[in-house]
């Protein structure tokens, strides 16, 4: 049986998949591209605040995680839609208070698994390492040290590699022949900005919502913190090029910063003292939908998480996905023993039709929650959406809560959600209110169209 296991990435899912591996006898040796994040600064301004949420839980709990992440987490139990007037109105996520996502934030949520991880003495972490490569006939591992510059080989019988979006194992698997693989960068960045906690440490607006902006063709969103400041994000087009008037390319002063911002946030931005100065002072990120295959090569190496479906950030899954990869990496350890080559296979097989599923959903995602939760018949269609979920709670489960609050696959909530947007257009097309509602009809569609998924089977167990 491998007894030791290389990660090539200390970042949330390696750090955690390091805990899994290391409860079934396993020793790891983890090798991290930058410095210790629990030591050294190693720069701001580029984390989205994260949505823990069922998917993500089911695994910290499996591994005995989730309790000690709790103490670091903040409910959020639905959408604060803040219009451009100042009104606010709160769009719960799920059929009652039991059902929430948790905001997070990144970099103390990768220094608590570190931490958690580091408790089991067969897990080593080597920091500043950062990864030129693999040979996988040799089964050699390329590193250059960053702080004494010298390159390293480094011999391992099983690799997985959970090192994001811009994977250096990936890359080599596309030097091999039939390594398929796809990038699309949207023409939206993202620019991280700050509303720190009034005068006594308090939040300043409510703590258990994520607070959206939406402003047609951008967006603003905020996530609490433990520490009474709220994460913003700033979500807008690279430049013109898709006909909106707004963009980063015009955003060149403090003058134009201040100005956008009191136009189309005002309320935001009476809370923002430091603007100007996170604006320029913080990177624009990127965004970008990573899809390849295959994931791993016979026994020997696997991609997971980022490294193999990186996705966009508006459905809250990146991180919940990634986790999950785990749980299911989890489980094929636990059916085919000793046997990687099987193990890999079956994983990859489980997970790539599921986390192309995800990319998708969180592409579309971002079409609703920048353009669309502000409109009224939106809006209606929500109510009528939480109705039929009373109604048929077996058959038609809004697919915010089959992604969120349940562990059906991805592909199921992509293909059902549609099918339901059709039946919901049905239903509220020419009317105005829920009360004129034809639920005969909304009977005949939901039968005629959907069949029982077994929720009780889906549970996470908490």
């Amino acid at each position: 049986m491998a007894k030791k296991i290389t990660i090539v990435g200390a970042g949330l899912a390696g750090s955690l998949l390091s805990v899994y591996l290391a409860q079934k006898g396993f020793a790891v040796d983890i090798y991290e591209r930058r410095g210790d994040m629990r030591k050294y600064d190693i720069g701001g301004g580029r984390s989205i605040n994260l949505a823990l949420s069922t998917r993500g839980i089911y695994a910290l709990k499996e591994v005995g995680l989730y309790d000690e992440i709790k103490k670091i987490a903040i409910p959020m139990y639905g959408r604060m839609i803040h219009s451009l007037d100042g009104k606010t109105q709160l769009q719960p996520y799920g059929k009652d208070m039991s059902e929430y996502i948790n905001s997070v934030s990144r970099a103390e949520l990768n220094k608590k698994l570190m931490d958690l991880a580091e408790q089991y003495p067969s897990v080593k972490f080597y920091f500043n390492m950062r990864c030129l490569g693999m040979d996988f006939d040799r089964g050699e591992i390329y590193f250059h040290n960053e702080e004494t510059l010298q390159n390293t080989a480094i011999r391992s019988e099983i690799m997985i590699a959970t090192d994001g979006a811009t994977s250096p194992v990936r890359m080599e698997m596309l030097k091999l022949p039939r390594f398929n693989f796809s990038q699309v960068y949207e023409n939206y960045g993202y620019k991280e900005l700050a509303i720190p906690p009034d005068t006594g440490g308090k939040h300043k607006m409510e703590i258990n919502a994520l607070h959206i902006w939406p402003r047609g063709s951008y967006m603003l969103i905020a996530l609490p913190n433990m520490d009474g400041s709220y994460t913003c994000t700033l979500f807008l087009a690279y430049d013109k090029s898709l006909g909106q008037e707004n963009s980063f390319e015009r955003l060149i002063s403090e003058d134009t910063v201040k100005n956008f911002f009191n136009k189309n946030f005002p309320d935001a931005a009476a809370l923002m003292p430091g603007l100007p100065k996170d604006f320029f002072q913080n990177p624009t990120g990127s965004l970008i939908t990573i899809k390849c295959y295959p994931w791993c090569i016979g026994g020997k190496a696997a991609l997971l998480g980022d490294s193999c479906h990186a996705i966009v950030p508006f459905f809250g899954q990146g991180m919940n996905a990634a986790f999950e990869d785990c749980t299911y990496l989890n489980e094929c350890i636990d059916k085919h023993n000793d046997d990687w080559e099987k193990i890999f296979s079956e994983y990859q097989q489980l997970r790539k039709a599921n986390t192309d599923a995800i990319a998708d959903l969180a592409q579309e995602n971002f079409i609703e929650m920048r353009d669309l939760v502000a409109d009224e018949r939106f809006q209606l269609k929500k109510k009528i959406e939480s109705e039929l979920f009373k109604r048929f709670p077996d058959r038609f489960i809004p697919k915010y809560s089959m992604v969120t609050f349940h562990r059906f696959h991805y592909k199921v909530a992509l293909e059902r959600g549609h099918i339901q947007e059709k039946i919901l257009n049905g239903l509220s097309d020419g009317i105005s209110r829920i009360d004129e509602v034809n639920w005969d009809k909304g009977e005949k569609l939901v039968e005629a169209n959907l069949e029982p998924l077994d929720i009780v089977q889906d549970l996470t167990g908490f």
